[in-house]
Parts: C-alpha cells; structure tokens; sequence
C-alpha cells in the first residue's frame, strides 16, 4: 500500500492495539512516542514508563520508533493559556487544546518531516469521507468516543488522520491486545490531565497560582464562609467547601452555582437539582467549524465528556453563538467547550463565555 503510516505509540493499549491492526492490514507501520510534559518533581510523571512500554511494543510488531518532545510547544501553546483561564476563573479543558496544538498539529508536521503521510492514533473516533469530505464522526462504543475532543482540530489535518480504533470497543480492544500478546494488554488506562497524573488537582494548581481567598455566599449574598480561590472550585462541585454543619442551614448539601469574579466571591446552593445549577441557554466565543457552516441541520451540543447531547439551537452572533437548549444542562461553566453535532458527526466547538442563570432568564458574564 502506498501510505506510511505514523503511528503516534503512547505506551497505553489504545495506541498498541492501533499500531498493530495497522500492521495486519498490511501498511508500512512507524511508531512516533511523543512527550508532551517532562517535569516529575513529586514523581506522578510515567513518561519514562510510557516510553519504555511504547519500545516493548514496537519491538513485538517488528516496528521502527521515533522519540520526540513537544514539551516546549505544550508549554506554550496549551500550559500556559491553561494557567490563564483558571486564574481568570474559568474552566478550561487542556486535551482539547493538546489535540489542536500539539497531537493534530505539532505532531503532525513532525510525521510529515519523517516521511509519513497518514497519523494514526488510538483515539476512539472515527473519519468518514462524506461527499468528498472527511467529517468525523463518533466512536462505535459510546463509553469510549472522544469526538468531543477533537472538536477543534481542523479538517485539513483529519485529512491525513486515522483512527484504526473507531470501529471497536474498549474490551475488544483489550482481548486483541491479550490474544496478540501485547506487554500493554493489562495496563490501566491513563486518567484525568497528562500534566497533573494522579497528583490531587488542587496541590498541582497551587503550585503555579497563588491562593486568593474570598468569600462563599448564597444567592441573596449572606456570608457562609471563605475560599481560598475561585480557581480550586467547579461549577456543581459539593465536596471541599468546608461550610457544613451550618445550623440555620442544616439540610441539603452545598452546591457551587456560580463564581462572581469581580468580587471574587463563590456563590452556593443547597440541593443537587437547585435551578442555579442548570443553564437553558449559553453563549460561545466563535464557533471553529470543521466544514463550514452548517445549514438546515438539527443540530445537539455537549459541554462535557460522555454527556448526552443536547438538542439545540444556534444563532451566530458577531462574537460568537448563542445556543438555545431544548432541556436544561446541569454545571455549564464559562471556559468549557461546547462540541456541535448532527446525529453522529462532530460539526465542531466553540469555548462557552456565559451560562443563563434559568431563574434570572438572563445571561450572566459573571458565571465561570
């Protein structure tokens, strides 16, 4: 076959079990292990392990691999706005931006220095040629899709793109790997943000952004206690307020509702379904569309990893979208992306500046 194939080896079993369904269907095969995050002061860092895993791989599959750091390109383009916008109380997701930047973009133009002319990773998705066109479009193990994910990546690079593992489930997976005698068939997946491993978030981020403590307060502005950063809270986040016990209060659990960033201060609700908590409505930063506009589609959105999506409306504005949802969505966070879809192809995403508070039936700049 003509293509050479890159494939990115991570280390994991995803990526293994790619490389070699590659291999069986007969394309000259290249393994690429790439390093995204080099810093292991408090030794949560499984780079070395990855690597060494990644080489027993390629040496069962008889397969040539090359080693490189985008840990400077990380840093740059993904780290740093990461410190940005929780500083400034948003929610950032830092994979999607990895996927643009660094997997589907640095990454790439790496491949291509190496002679390859397809990228193949084990991301569960998958690129189908529609009228001429690559769309992507959801995994077949709804458990496992990651199209959210790679909402931002552009169409010209899923062009040079495959995902071997999209037409498979997370067991199959596994017992191919086990069959086929993989050293990585019984590897844990890897869990939560590459940078951070397993370390408590909280600790990491306090690492690199100073505490600012401020007030946590209900709705109608009376004092419950104090945080000790916007940055350590989530929209819908219960545990580690430290504001229970609270006599006049005694009851349901607290809920974060919302972060008033001008004052600094956490606003909270008692009760998981409390209507702070759900949005009918939000609106977007521009919309990156993976090709072009759509038109007369109807279309869904999801704000997270393996949420439903939402069926919805949307209406471009000059600074973005705003989105109409048909049914309240719980915990929209200013800073998270939203992920645009037509049945099962991802259409594209665009990061949410402002959630409707459903009570008020308006749009507060201030919820993060």
């Amino acid at each position: 076959m003509s293509d050479r194939v890159i494939v990115a080896l991570s280390g994991g079993v995803d990526s293994a079990v790619a490389a070699l369904n590659l291999v069986r269907a007969g394309h000259a095969v290249e393994a690429l292990h790439m390093t995204n995050w080099e810093e292991d002061e408090a030794g949560y860092c499984s780079a070395a392990e990855d690597w060494q895993d990644a080489r027993q791989v390629a040496a069962e599959l008889k397969i040539p691999i090359h080693r490189v750091s985008f840990a400077a390109e990380y840093r740059e383009r993904v780290f740093r706005h990461f410190l940005a916008d929780y500083a400034a109380g948003l929610t950032p997701n830092p994979d999607i931006l990895c996927n643009r930047e660094v997997k589907f973009g640095a990454c790439l133009e790496y491949m291509r220095r190496l002679g390859g002319t397809v990228l193949a990773t084990g991301h569960y998705a998958r690129i189908e040629v529609r009228d001429g066109v690559p769309r992507l479009c959801r995994a077949v193990d709804p458990d496992k899709d990651q199209s959210y994910f790679l909402q931002q990546v552009p169409a010209a690079a899923l062009a040079a793109v495959r995902f071997p593992l999209g037409g498979m489930r997370k067991a199959e997976v596994r017992e191919v790997a086990r069959a086929a005698g993989l050293p990585v068939h019984d590897r844990p997946d890897s869990t939560g943000i590459c940078f951070i491993g397993e370390r408590p978030f909280r600790a990491f981020l306090e690492t690199y952004l100073k505490p600012m403590p401020g007030p946590i307060e209900t709705p109608e502005g009376e004092r419950l206690g104090t945080h000790d950063g916007l940055m350590y809270h989530t929209i819908g986040q219960r545990h580690g307020l430290r504001i229970g016990g609270l006599a006049r209060h005694a009851g349901k659990p607290w809920y974060v509702a919302r972060k008033d960033v001008a004052r600094n201060a956490l606003v909270v609700v008692q009760g998981h379904d409390h209507p702070l908590l759900e949005s009918s409505a939000f609106t977007t930063g521009p919309v990156a569309w993976l090709n072009g506009v759509p038109a007369g589609r109807e279309l869904a959105v999801q704000v997270r990893h393996r949420q439903a999506a939402v069926p919805c409306a949307l209406k471009l504005t000059p600074a973005g979208a705003d989105i109409e949802l048909s049914q309240p969505i719980r915990g929209v966070a200013a800073g998270q992306h939203a992920a645009f879809y037509a049945g099962d192809e991802c259409l594209g995403g665009a990061v949410i500046t402002a959630a409707e508070e459903r009570d008020l039936g308006r749009l507060d700049s201030s919820a993060a």
